[in-house]
């Protein structure tokens, strides 16, 4: 697994800005639209469960794991986005994750935070 598949987050080119501070050098808020969210729950692959169990007994990074959970991050953060950008926001701040066992079937995802109409100044 290359470094690309265990890193996330927005590319350069992004319409909506996301931080996980509360302002942004450079910029002013004009408008506060709300929170907005995305979330996922992705089960658990047999297979990978049986391998971690496995795994966990000789110590080791579960990396098929740690895939899974990084393509769930970055699906959730799509969602936060989508939903910020249908609100009318270019911006989202204090952006935060949320990673919770749902139901020990799989774990469940949310990706929040403040959607904002932001001005250069």
């Amino acid at each position: 697994m290359g470094i690309e598949e265990y890193g996330g987050g927005q590319g350069p080119q992004s319409d909506v800005l996301v931080v996980t501070t509360n302002d942004i050098p450079g910029y002013r808020v004009e408008q506060v639209i709300g929170e907005v969210f995305g979330l996922t729950v992705r089960s658990r692959h047999l297979g990978s469960q049986i391998g971690a169990g496995l795994k966990s007994m000789i110590g080791g990074e579960l990396k098929g794991l740690t895939k899974t959970l990084v393509e769930t991050r970055n699906q959730a953060m799509e969602r936060l986005i989508e939903q910020a950008r249908a609100r009318g926001a270019n911006g989202v701040l204090a952006f935060r994750f949320d990673v919770t066992d749902a139901q020990d079937v799989g774990t469940e995802v949310c990706a929040y935070g403040t959607a904002v109409v932001l001005a250069r100044e």
